[in-house]
């Protein structure tokens, strides 16, 4: 034993233990160590608490709470290097306890709607290479909260006429109007001013429109309260254009290119989302009969504008510039009713006086033109 023990440098009791047991005796804990600042840590938290609610020009700096330790509480044992590295890491524990406190559990109901009673509507901006130009345009999307059934077009501006006309395009496909109400946030086609709660102020146009289908207009909250109370359409909108606007389309016109999404919304009814047993189109077809039936006549979209003809011989619709015929000069206001038809990008009907069978459109900075528009006569 004492020949193994000069060999390998280490005691005799150590080897003795080592041919006892093949296994070492656990390492002795030291005890733990006695910080001198422990006794003084709550009066220090205190200290950072009463900051929380104090002016901020009037906290405490390290220097005054190592003074009033020594003054108040007697306490001289630490140095002001050993405070003021555990005011450093306690500072913000503190400020996170108390913001936890304050701030309350949020918490979600899962949303529960009858069938052919809700839908939700909403825009999202979309890139489309039209006529080999990338332009912005926006997807109109209207979803039936229960099926998951949608219905998405895209129109070059958001527009009131684009608006109501991707509601008229969208009840033709479902064949009917949700009997209860539809979800909107604020948008400015539909809302000219938001008052106080959900009460709003709708623009005329839209009061006859939604008159005319017999439908009810629910407005979410302003902000990102707002977008939860309609985050089917939100998540609808993003997928779609993940899914099959990606890449860009390449297309001659939107016609072309809203025929296609058709084409991509029919083959989409056998879809199953997560947490259902049955398809879209299965969940659609049990509230198709309850849709309320669409009205005899359609809704004319248009918007009635009277620009007057100018001493440079041109109107301004929309912020852009039409030339007409010279003899209008001082005329007074013709009117001009600019629409969004899902089948041409602009189309402007001007009365008979303004007939002119190729427009020229100067436009402003910060508009986009790529397409020619055409010119019909009104009436």
């Amino acid at each position: 034993m004492r020949a193994l023990a000069d060999r390998y440098g280490v005691h005799r009791r150590t080897v003795g233990e080592a041919l006892a047991s093949a296994l070492s005796k656990p390492r002795k804990k030291a005890p733990p160590r006695v910080l001198v600042l422990a006794s003084a840590h709550g009066w220090i938290d205190e200290m950072l608490r009463a900051d929380l609610t104090a002016p901020s020009k009037q906290r405490h700096t390290v220097v005054r709470m190592y003074q009033r330790l020594a003054t108040e509480y007697d306490f001289t044992l630490a140095s002001i290097s050993t405070v003021r590295d555990y005011v450093r890491k306690r500072r913000p524990d503190i400020a996170a306890e108390a913001h936890k406190q304050r701030v309350p559990v949020e918490a979600v109901v899962p949303q529960q709607h009858a069938p052919g009673a809700e839908a939700e509507v909403d825009f999202a901006e979309v890139w489309v290479r039209l006529v080999g130009e990338v332009i912005k345009c926006h997807q109109f999307t209207l979803r039936m909260s229960y099926s998951a059934k949608s219905v998405h077009r895209v129109f070059l501006s958001q527009a009131q006429e684009a608006f109501m006309e991707g509601h008229v395009e969208a009840f033709r496909v479902l064949g009917g109007v949700p009997f209860r109400h539809i979800r909107y946030d604020n948008l400015k086609p539909a809302v000219q001013r938001v008052c106080f709660g959900r009460n709003r102020v709708e623009s005329q146009k839209w009061v006859a429109f939604r008159s005319h289908y017999g439908f009810e207009a629910f407005y979410c909250l302003p902000g990102v309260e707002g977008a939860h109370e309609k985050g089917g359409v939100e998540q609808e909108g993003g997928r779609f254009r993940r899914s099959h606007l990606v890449p860009v389309p390449d297309v001659e016109s939107l016609d072309a290119l809203n025929a296609r999404i058709a084409e991509i919304e029919r083959a989409a009814d056998d879809r199953v989302l997560h947490g259902q047993n049955t398809s879209v189109g299965f969940r659609f077809r049990e509230e198709a009969e309850l849709l309320r039936p669409l009205p005899a006549e359609e809704f004319d979209c248009g918007v009635t504008l009277t620009p007057k003809v100018g001493r440079d011989s041109r109107i301004t619709v929309r912020q852009s510039r039409y030339s007409v015929p010279a003899r209008l000069i001082g005329s007074g206001p013709r009117p001009a009713r600019p629409t969004a038809m899902p089948t041409a990008p602009a189309t402007l009907i001007i009365d008979a006086l303004l007939a002119v069978p190729n427009l020229r459109t100067d436009v402003r900075p910060g508009c986009r033109m790529s397409l020619r528009q055409r010119c019909a006569h009104f009436g």
